[in-house]
């Protein structure tokens, strides 16, 4: 599932090709993905100018002057596709600009999903509303994550996971962040001190910027909007690496948290 370096890469992507340009026409390929596409969509962007592109958690956010913002979200194998040769089965979205730009949502699993939203009432939509803060913002500090997980026992990488307290983290760099930190995954989250959350906040903004600035992971379906692959894999320290020697020399295991896998090194994170 592409996660927040990989939404950030692709909105960074689509503004070059749509920001400050009008959506000159818009194509519904079917009716839906993982749910029915929003009632009005075509009619709300055609001929809209698009002001700006963001993102908030894993989702995408194209912002127009109607007063209205596009949120999308790319599911399992959600991309979007720039200038393609031709549309294929599963460009479900088809937005052509004013300047003659096309850009193809592909989504073949169809996870994803488009939404329309008052741009003013965007924190209060219901996704948003118990969101907290960004990781890569200043509202995600020690103390923040020192409160929230104060007298829990539940395993420090579970929380982290918890869009309630942060906003956006998936596995990969969960894992990545707590093994650069030096925290173990499955420590109760109320057991983990102070210092030792001043060094998490850091390694988290450090692996979702370095990741952001390879392009991503590229897991299975997910390419950034060029078409390139994303190649921070190429970094991972425990991610996927079960077996294989950790920077330290000793083998970095894995064992599954919450139905998924979690890495890490014994040696390393206490």
């Amino acid at each position: 599932m592409p996660e927040l370096p990989e939404v950030e890469t692709t909105v960074r992507g689509l503004a070059r090709f749509l920001e400050g340009d009008r959506i000159a026409r818009v194509v519904l390929n079917r009716a839906d993905l993982r749910r029915p596409f929003p009632e009005g969509l075509v009619q709300a962007l055609t001929g809209a100018t698009v002001t700006g592109l963001g993102r908030r958690a894993k989702y995408g956010l194209v912002h127009t002057d109607r007063g209205s913002t596009m949120v999308f979200h790319l599911g399992m194998s959600g991309r979007w596709r720039i200038e393609p040769e031709r549309i294929e089965k599963h460009d479900h979205l088809v937005l052509e600009t004013g300047a003659g730009h096309v850009l193809a949502l592909n989504d073949a699993r169809r996870f994803g999903s488009v939404d329309l939203v008052d741009t003013g009432l965007l924190e209060r939509w219901p996704p948003f509303a118990a969101m907290g803060p960004e990781p890569l913002g200043e509202g995600l500090t020690a103390r923040h994550l020192h409160g929230a997980f104060a007298g829990r026992s539940a395993p420090v990488k579970q929380l982290l996971l918890d869009q309630a307290i942060v906003a956006g983290l998936g596995n990969i760099y969960v894992c990545e962040a707590l093994h650069r930190a030096g925290i173990r995954p499955d420590k109760e989250a109320g057991r983990v001190s102070l210092p030792a959350l001043g060094r998490l906040v850091p390694a988290i903004r450090e692996v979702l910027t370095e990741s952001i600035a390879a392009g991503g992971s590229t897991i299975r379906d997910y390419a950034q909007p060029s078409g390139e692959l994303g190649y921070f894999a190429a970094s991972w320290r425990v991610y996927g690496r079960e077996g294989e020697a950790c920077g330290c020399g000793a083998l970095v295991r894995r064992f599954v948290q919450g139905g998924r896998s979690t890495f890490w090194c014994a040696k390393c994170q206490k």
